[in-house]
Formats: C-alpha cells, structure tokens, sequence
C-alpha cells in the first residue's frame, strides 16, 4: 500500500487499564512488508470528520510529499504519528494496531480512548521499522518500555519455533503485563516503574547467554541511547543491534529532531546497510 487510505475501524479492545487494541477492517491492498513494521496514522483535527492529505506522488518522493503535507493550513493538517501493525489478517482485510493510553495529553491517545467502531483514521504505508533481520545470532534480545509492546509482540510470535530469546520490558505496574502466543523459547522480564526500577537497570545485571546474541531496542529516545551504549559496553557488535527512539521525554512530539535524534537516525541507517 503507497497511497494514503482511509481506514475505519470495526473493534475495539481494552487489553490492560492503558493499553488498547483497535481494529481497522477495509485493508485489502496492505502489504505485510516484516515483524517489525510501522505505518503513519493520519488523525483528524476537531470538527473533521475523515482526515485528508496531500496522495504522496507517483515517483515515491516521500520528502515533497512531506512538505506538502506541512503546507497545509494549520486548523486543516491532521495530526501525523508512527505506530507499529500490532497484528495483520490478510484474509479479512484487517490489522490491529495498539495504542498507549495516558489521557488527553496527545491526539493520538485522545483519540484512541474514545474510539468506536465507524471511527476513520488515514493511512499511509506500512514500511519496514528498524528491524534487522538476524542471521548466525545464537540467541535474540528485546529491550523496550510499553510503546515497543506492540513491535516486540510481533515479533516475538513471528519467530521460528525454539528461537532463544529473551525480553525485558518496562511497563508501569504488573496491571500491563501481557502474554504472547508464540513459538519460540522466549523468557519475558518485566520491569515495574512502580517499584522504581528502569529498563536500564534491569539490563545491568541481566544474565546473558553464551554465544551471539543480536538485540532489539525501542523506547524513550535518552533510555534507548543509554541501553545501547551499555550494551556495547557489554561486548556486543554495534551492528548487531537495532535501535529507534520512538518517543521524546518532556519534548512535544511535533518538535523538529534534536541533533542527537538526526544522528541516531542517521547511524542506524548507515548500519543497516553495511
């Protein structure tokens, strides 16, 4: 799928206090492009009732697309943010996609607390996220707070039976732990914010396995950042992790990148195609 689409929403389901999973039907042209895969959702400004943008142009120019999107007046450009395709059903055109919930303190989480079946968003993509897709690892890693649950569940199911693989993940209290119906030999450590532990705590003294590993990353952008340096600290290749900030504490998620950001980006893409 390269054209922005509407999308309507056909259920919705509250998976723990603040985390829902809602369901979009009418999706028969979506490619399912890898495990690890994210889409832009387009959400619609009070008063409208179907979001609309600029259709990116025929030569996949995503940056003109881009500007103008941003030359659209400001009381008539839907919000735009990434989310990760939580779950794909070719057969019944559909695709599940998770959102956080914490209040109306963002478009897309406002939206996702009221949302009813009938609800429109816009769409466009998917595109592969920051996955890399392992080759000789003996064993996988996961590291990510509630906004990577969505990418890491599935991936977590997409992997071949017997895999090795571990998991820690940050979440408020035990009321957001989830189960995962995989195949793979996972073991799943979740990180209480209630107790006053941090992922990067737990990540210190996780016990590793023997052998290669090849790790996941995703979260807050500063969080992530300090992960992958313990992580090399820890002997591991950089080229062997894959890492994406896909929040910003205390900054307003429409805020251009800091330079810090540009260059996260910027190395995970020279890494990626090494």
């Amino acid at each position: 799928m390269k054209q922005f689409t509407l999308m309507r929403v056909t259920a919705v389901r509250r998976l723990t206090p603040h985390m829902a999973r809602v369901t979009f039907g009418g999706l028969a042209e979506f490619e399912h492009l890898a495990p690890d895969q994210q889409a832009k959702l387009f959400f619609p400004r009070p008063g409208q009732g179907e979001p609309t943008v600029p259709q990116p142009p025929a030569d996949g120019d995503i940056a003109r697309w881009y500007q103008s999107y941003l030359a659209m007046p400001e009381a008539e450009r839907p919000w735009m943010r990434s989310y990760s395709i939580r779950a794909h059903r070719p057969e019944r055109h559909e695709i599940d996609i998770d959102f956080v919930l914490h209040g109306d303190t963002g478009p897309a989480s406002a939206w996702a607390s009221r949302a009813v079946p009938g609800d429109v968003l816009g769409l466009l993509g998917p595109a592969v996220s920051h996955y890399l897709e392992p080759s000789d690892e003996d064993w996988l890693l996961f590291l990510g707070d509630e906004t990577a649950l969505p990418a890491i569940g599935a991936s977590l199911e997409a992997l071949p039976a017997g895999t090795k693989t571990l998991a820690y993940i940050e979440v408020a209290d035990s009321a957001e732990e989830q189960s995962f119906d995989t195949k793979a030999d996972v073991t799943v450590h979740w990180v209480h914010r209630s107790t006053g532990r941090t992922l990067l705590d737990a990540a210190r003294v996780a016990q590793l396995p023997e052998g290669t590993g090849f790790a996941w990353v995703a979260g807050e952008a500063a969080a992530v950042r300090a992960l992958r340096r313990h992580l090399v600290d820890r002997g591991f290749d950089k080229k062997r992790i894959a890492f994406t900030g896909y929040w910003r504490a205390e900054v307003d998620q429409d805020a251009p990148p800091t330079a810090e950001d540009l260059a996260d980006a910027q190395e995970a893409l020279t890494l990626s195609q090494q």
